[in-house]
């Protein structure tokens, strides 16, 4: 049977042309703000385009913040995308404007100290050998989109829990270009516009459904 993947419609984002990659892979798509259907699917996608301050408007019209919460306490997956990842963070400040996002990762969403701005095109990554996400990828190139981004991540191993895997890429300056976090996962590219080694991405995020 396919895996159910809701993708959240808040009114950001490339939706179809996600809706399109996860359906080419084999999953179940919906798109859809409804709550109840968000939490029950068996994966949740959290697309973004735009500022951080308006996406973050537009997903809290939705419970996104919530919807979000409930999924990762039930150990549930979600993948965040582009500013979908950005929103996963603390804050983000753009154009001297700061707001608040969801949290579930300290850190800063601010603009990349770069010569050529925005960041377009495809770049390589550098993804941890353990990568669930990138395997099978990993010396690929992803295709980015993006004038700011989270530079550190400050969030190490203890004795009680293991830092989430980062993965890492270079426009200018070192900046986070994804995250594996138990159930939460998120990429700064776009998958869905990344040809074979996005679509390969998807692929092994569904495998984490089952």
């Amino acid at each position: 049977m396919a895996p159910t993947v809701t993708v959240l419609d808040y009114g950001s984002g490339n939706l179809r042309s996600a809706v399109r990659a996860l359906e080419r892979v084999g999953a179940e798509v919906v798109l859809t703000s409804d709550r109840t259907t968000a939490e029950e699917a068996d994966g949740l996608v959290v697309p973004g385009v735009g500022a951080y301050a308006a996406c973050m408007v537009g997903l809290r019209a939705v419970r996104g913040p919530e919807i979000i919460g409930r999924r990762l306490a039930g150990g549930r997956p979600v993948l965040g995308i582009c500013v979908g990842m950005q929103v996963l963070f603390e804050r983000g400040v753009e154009h001297g404007v700061e707001a608040e996002g969801c949290g579930e990762w300290p850190g800063t969403v601010d603009r990349l100290e770069a010569p050529v701005l925005p960041h377009m095109g495809w770049n390589t990554v550098d993804a941890p050998e353990d990568s669930a996400l990138f395997a099978g990828v990993r010396d690929e190139r992803f295709y980015f989109v993006h004038s700011y981004g989270v530079r550190r991540f400050d969030l190490v191993s203890g004795e009680r829990y293991r830092a989430p895997l980062v993965t890492w890429a270079t426009h200018g300056q070192p900046f986070v270009a994804a995250v594996e976090n138990g159930a939460l996962s998120a990429t700064q590219f776009h998958p869905e516009k990344s040809g074979d080694p996005g679509a390969e991405l998807l692929r092994n995020w569904l495998k984490t459904l089952q």
